[in-house]
């Protein structure tokens, strides 16, 4: 009996005879997936709803599936056969018997066993009555049913609101389809055995050797030597420095190899076949090529929230004859386990430090105070900014470093400062120097022991350095290859020094789990499944349904998701626009954004992106910088064509001139190390650039900012913290100045301190006008106020 046929004979058929025919028409209504009408307000679907549901895993986190829009039917062209067949349905009664429908407790815990917890179901019982009600026709199943409702007084065997059930929940799933394949979904991002993602790996019998012990041990050195004798090898860095330098020692020393980064490859071979030994970024490793050696640097970032699903895949998926790892002592227990699971033993091989280092009695407390060799660690750009000047205004010479200048330009200022006979001898940098750059660093100075962070969540934190950062930085001073044999470590300001003590003296706590994180097949599995869902939709529910072993976790993807929200609207395949998400790029650039945006754009219009396109896009040539905005703005600009570079490389079509690409970022990377070599007079075109907008300050705000300053001054740590002994002269015009101009320019007060005096002071004066009109008091507005009510 086919379904049309089914449905006919049901509504022809006279009331009292229906239910001895409803066994032929329920089995029919099964045969098509329809829903089945139950007797006395019954359904199979309500009896078996026990066996039906899901269960047994964790429950997801339902806020995360967004409903689809399920359109209500226009007017057919075979016209209402339902209303045909039966009788047209009254809207009105229809929504009293919806309403009932929704209100019943049995149907609500009916639908929580099917996985509609009251948000899920709520939602869909809005859609599905709008769909009903909005509706020109239905199809004829629902509408027999529901004409049953509303005149079961009339029949023998009367028709019950529970028989909706199996409607709602098929158009719950159609809204929701994340209920019709829960279980599959649970399958697919079922991350509990990661080794078993390496076949390859698991086919031969791996010896593993740990290199462990802090900075300055040798320890990497002895790894290299291994990699360096093997007939050929793979050295996996966390930076492009480090893979450059692995690169060039390689080379240098008669060992030809490869380099890979994200954004380059160099093939040392003439015809352009791939060496023995290759060089690469740790997320570019091969785990299919077979090496005899392979070394993995900071294996400790293992547990880093955002890229240590790079170092377990390393660790897991080499396939090498012997693997070693370099770093923390924090990691080798973590190692130990993750490698039991695979069968494989690790040799662990302890170091200690070449040079020694000490932690001083004394702060610096003043930048008078500086020597040859100091580099002074700060954990932000102002800071950089800040000190910088003020090393200027002593007549000193400092070296700049921060992790968004382009790789070039952080060696030119590695070269500058370990120059012997170049007058720059003081470094101000970030903690960028903890790894990839060889400096001759005598004592390292913490500017502040205070670190932005972010954390598993993704949420940002501010908390003191941990003590496996602060040893990392402060390893650097006293390297075995510098001049200075004996490393000190001291702080800026003396309330700091006791606690840079402490956590240098606590012990590393053990690291407890590493980072994966879903790859382009899982996700694309999930989009088979859900289809109309977005991307970034997508890794919540995969985050979200994904089972780990305890010694693992997801890694952070915020940034993918922030990419794929970002070009959601561009229409692309699933796998390519995966491929963008992955590009990594700093979201806090806004022109770096947006050029990935114009590059997907560009991408799905099948327009390749040519070097003149390019060219004109970043409206090449460009100027050395006149100021710090400047300056950031080229390094905005160096992003971009890194971001081209990576690209070229996943879409050689569509990203066709890598090469003359590179050459113009090489220029541009001349450009931005004339800008920062100029830094410090950036830093005062800048100052005094945002001073000329401060100019507005009423007169009488300027004349109160001296007793502001202090209490300022007090909370900041005050210029004798800082020690600011030395002033520039005044000029013949200085008594012209304000007082503000005269502070900056002696470095006694930034743009930004001058911004934040101002808002106290108008908010000190905001609150003492509120003092003098307090009720009782006989200001002219406290009267208005009294007589108001009068005039009413």
């Amino acid at each position: 009996m086919s379904f049309p046929r089914c449905a006919l004979l049901w509504a022809r058929l006279p009331a009292g005879r229906r239910a001895g025919h409803r066994a032929a028409v329920c089995s029919a209504l099964r045969a098509h997936g329809g829903p089945v009408p139950g007797p006395l307000g019954r359904t199979p679907a309500v009896a078996s709803a026990s066996s039906s549901a899901s269960g047994g895993s964790k429950a997801p986190n339902t806020s995360l599936f967004v409903p689809l829009t399920v359109k209500p039917q226009g007017p057919s062209a075979d016209g209402d056969v339902g209303a045909e067949l039966t009788r047209p349905l009254d809207k009105n009664e229809v929504k009293k018997i919806l309403d009932q429908f929704y209100k019943r407790k049995e149907i609500q815990k009916l639908g929580a066993d099917y996985g509609l917890d009251a948000r899920l179901f709520h939602q869909a019982f809005i859609s599905f009555r709008n769909y009903i009600l909005q509706s020109h026709s239905l199809d004829v199943d629902i509408h027999i049913i529901l004409n049953d409702i509303c005149f079961s007084a009339v029949f023998c065997f009367p028709a019950h609101v529970d028989d909706l059930f199996p409607f709602f929940l098929r158009h719950a799933k159609q809204i929701f389809p994340v209920l019709e394949c829960k279980d599959d979904l649970r399958k697919i991002s079922d991350l509990r055995i990661p080794p078993n993602w390496y076949p390859e790996a698991r086919a031969i019998q791996r010896k593993i050797v740990f290199h462990s012990g802090p900075t300055n041990s040798g320890k990497t050195y002895h790894a290299i030597q291994k990699y360096l004798s093997a007939k050929s090898g793979v050295y996996c860095g966390p930076l492009k420095l480090l893979a450059h330098e692995i690169f060039e020692k390689s080379n240098a020393e008669g060992v030809p190899c490869d380099l890979v980064t994200g954004e380059e490859r160099v093939s040392v071979e003439p015809n352009g076949k791939q060496a023995a030994h290759v060089a690469c970024t740790v997320e570019m490793c091969s785990v299919t090529t077979p090496y005899e050696v392979a070394v993995i640097d900071e294996i400790q970032m293992i547990k880093d929230p955002a890229r240590g699903w790079a170092w377990t895949r390393a660790l897991l998926g080499l396939c090498a004859e012997e693997v070693h790892l370099c770093g923390e002592a924090a990691a080798i227990d973590l190692v130990t386990e993750l490698l039991y699971t695979t069968g494989e033993e690790v040799e662990v091989r302890n170091y200690t430090r070449l040079t020694p280092i000490s932690v001083l009695d004394h702060a610096l407390e003043s930048l008078d105070n500086l020597r040859p060799g100091d580099c002074i660690v700060c954990f932000s750009k102002n800071d950089i900014y800040s000190v910088s000047r003020q090393i200027e205004i002593r007549g000193l010479e400092s070296a700049v470093i921060y992790g968004s200048l382009p790789p070039g330009t952080k060696l030119a200022q590695a070269k500058k400062f370990n120059d012997p006979d170049d007058p720059c001898k003081i470094l101000v940098a970030t903690d960028a120097i903890g790894m990839g750059l060889n400096l001759s660093i005598r004592r390292i100075i913490f500017y502040s022991l205070i670190k932005p962070s972010i954390n598993e969540k993704g949420e940002k934190e501010l908390e003191p350095i941990t003590t496996s950062q602060a040893l990392q930085i402060a390893g650097r001073a006293g390297r075995f290859s510098s001049k200075y044999k004996e490393g000190e470590v001291t702080t800026m300001n003396r309330e700091d020094l006791r606690l840079l003590k402490e956590i240098l003296n606590k012990p590393v706590d053990p690291i407890k789990a590493a980072g994966l994180h879903p790859t382009a097949e899982q996700i694309e599995m999930f989009a088979y499944h859900l289809p109309d869902t977005t991307l970034s939709n997508l890794i919540d529910i995969f985050v979200d349904f994904s089972q780990v072993d305890g010694q693992y976790f997801v890694c952070n993807l915020d940034d993918f998701k922030f990419s794929a929200e970002l070009i959601q609207h561009i229409p692309l395949s699933l796998r390519v626009r995966y491929v963008f998400c992955t590009a990594p790029i700093n979201k806090k650039q806004p022109f770096v954004c947006s050029s990935l945006l114009q590059f997907a754009r560009q991408y799905s219009r099948n327009e390749p992106l040519t070097f003149a396109w390019l060219r004109r896009y970043i409206k090449w040539p460009l100027h050395p910088p006149n100021n710090i905005k400047d300056l950031m703005d080229l390094e905005a600009v160096h992003d971009v064509l890194d971001l081209y570079l990576w690209l070229s490389y996943r879409f050689i079509d569509m990203f066709p001139d890598a090469s003359l690409v590179r050459d113009l970022q090489k220029e541009l990377d001349g450009i931005i190390q004339e800008g920062v070599h100029n830094i410090t007079k950036l830093i005062k075109i800048s100052e005094a650039q945002r001073l000329l907008n401060l100019e507005n300050v009423s007169a009488d705000s300027r004349s109160r900012l001296p007793g502001t300053l202090k209490s300022q001054a007090r909370r900041m740590r005050g210029t004798k913290t800082l020690g600011y002994k030395a002033v520039e002269p005044p000029s013949p015009s200085a008594e012209e100045k304000s007082l503000a101009s005269r502070l900056v320019q002696q470095g006694l007060l930034t743009a930004d301190m001058l911004k934040q005096l101002e808002k106290e002071w108008l908010t000190q004066r905001t609150e003492h006008g509120k003092d003098r009109t307090a009720p009782g008091t006989s200001s002219k507005g406290s009267r208005r106020k009294k007589k108001e009510p009068d005039s009413d």
